[in-house]
């Protein structure tokens, strides 16, 4: 698991560097190795779904214990987050089988889209 808690690392780094108001929920040293769960501020996490489907992206709202619910997460509640916070918080998966070209991909796609949603709401 050390090799996905690497590649997870290197895509959280490679957010945080890219995107404004980006911020990583939880304690790094502390959650599974393959959880990449983020919040990025005026984006609507629902939005951000739809539109990094579009472009071959993976992701999920909320944390994965409440996937699927269109509430904002109870456990990101209890972490002390924003109802706002935790709706536009996102969760990427990495497992034994992603590799360094995932994160690559991510990496140029995810702040494309971002920038992209952004200058169509105004919020950029």
């Amino acid at each position: 698991m050390a090799a996905v808690g690497a590649l997870r690392d290197s895509l959280l780094a490679g957010l945080s560097s890219r995107i404004e108001g980006l911020v990583e929920n939880g304690d790094r040293e502390i959650k599974v190795a393959g959880n990449a769960h983020v919040a990025i501020a005026n984006l609507e996490a629902e939005v951000l779904l739809m539109a990094l489907d579009r472009v071959g992206v993976c992701a999920a709202a909320g944390s994965s214990c409440s996937s699927g619910a269109t509430e904002p997460s109870h456990v990101l509640a209890a972490m002390g987050m924003s109802e706002s916070a935790a709706r536009s918080s996102i969760r990427l998966s990495l497992g034994f089988a992603s590799t360094k070209a995932d994160v690559d991909g991510a990496l140029e796609r995810i702040p494309a889209v971002v920038a992209q949603l952004r200058t169509q709401v105004g919020a950029a």
